[in-house]
């Protein structure tokens, strides 16, 4: 059976990353899926090995993953100081953890790599350390050179993907617009026929409570800025329906209405995922020339180094990569 390379970032090694990868490789359906070559600093993971008396062997990584015979590949960056803090914000792991990142897309891009499955990073320390991005979708749009791009947030109940994300509430409802509405329901359609959903029906939120209420509330945003999108998404044969109210929207594709919700903000889509269980939630950047998932939590600082972190959204992040690039591979081989 083809096993699909998967390249794991660490990270800020200040946070949860170094033990959830640790935690999520020890776990035999990992392994059994797919072939895992991490990038970050050895000095970290060994680190952690350590602390929580971990059972796993790692070796020197060259060019190209054949197998796991004598070890996990690890591709040792070496940009961590001796004296990094856990559970402190540093210049030193923002920076490190951004070169973590440039690295595997490098690789992906190279064909080395199958996909790539990013542990957190911290952004106050990413800006330290010389990286003004809002977050990992971001920097992996600008590294790969892509102007149409969306965060999807997958659990077993729910898609969600966002129309805006890392901006203030105001701002988000400024850079809403028909194009970039369209935009998105374009690539969650694409996103989830990778998944193997065939037809998939997508629910698209309106803004304002009621979606707009027929203009009750609000100012017409959702006549002028999704309506339009939709029925443009309808007339190139998406199933696209909407604007709909949010909280009923989603209440109903939990039940399996729709394959997929279409958020415009944010918290619109975050917090229905995260109450459903951030535990088993990914997040997929859709749209993108390489396949990325990635925890669907932060570095956590406050727990970090004591072994309590969940690795499920870890080994849920990778599970998720490993179904998009067998995927990717079939329709590549048709």
């Amino acid at each position: 059976m083809h096993k699909p390379v998967i390249g794991i970032t660490m990270g800020d090694a200040a946070g949860v990353g170094p033990e959830i990868i640790v935690n999520a490789l020890q776990r035999p359906e990992v392994l059994e899926h797919c072939l895992p070559l991490v990038i970050g600093d050895f000095k970290s993971i060994e680190k952690t090995m350590k602390k929580i008396d971990a059972n796993l062997t790692f070796k020197s990584y060259k060019s190209g993953v054949q197998d796991l015979k004598d070890g996990i590949p690890f591709l040792d960056l070496n940009l961590l100081p001796n004296d990094w803090a856990v559970g402190e914000v540093s210049a030193a792991c923002g920076n490190a953890a951004y070169h973590y990142v440039a690295t595997a897309v490098q690789l992906a891009q190279d064909g080395e790599i199958d996909a790539i499955c990013t542990a957190p990073l911290n952004k106050e320390a990413l800006h330290l350390g010389g990286h003004s991005y809002p977050g990992h979708t971001e920097i992996l749009a600008t590294l790969t050179k892509t102007d149409n791009f969306s965060m999807m947030l997958s659990s077993s109940k729910l898609n969600v993907m966002h129309v805006t994300t890392h901006v203030g509430l105001i701002d988000a409802i400024q850079q809403i617009s028909p194009e970039r509405v369209f935009t998105t329901i374009e690539l969650a359609h694409q996103t989830l026929k990778a998944m193997d959903i065939l037809s998939p029906k997508i629910g698209v939120c309106g803004i304002n409570p009621h979606a707009g209420e027929n203009g009750l509330f609000g100012y017409g945003e959702e006549e002028e800025k999704i309506k339009p999108a939709i029925n443009n998404a309808n007339e190139i044969g998406i199933d696209a329906v909407g604007p709909l109210p949010a909280d009923t929207l989603f209440y109903l594709a939990q039940r399996g209405d729709y394959d997929g919700v279409i958020a415009m903000y944010h918290d619109q889509g975050h917090a229905p995922i995260k109450v459903l269980g951030i535990d088993d939630g990914v997040n997929i950047t859709i749209g993108l020339p390489i396949i990325r998932t990635s925890v669907d939590h932060g570095t956590a600082f406050d727990i970090a180094g004591k072994n309590i972190a969940d690795e499920q959204s870890m080994v849920q992040a990778l599970m998720t990569a490993t179904k998009l690039a067998n995927t990717k591979s079939h329709k590549q081989k048709k």
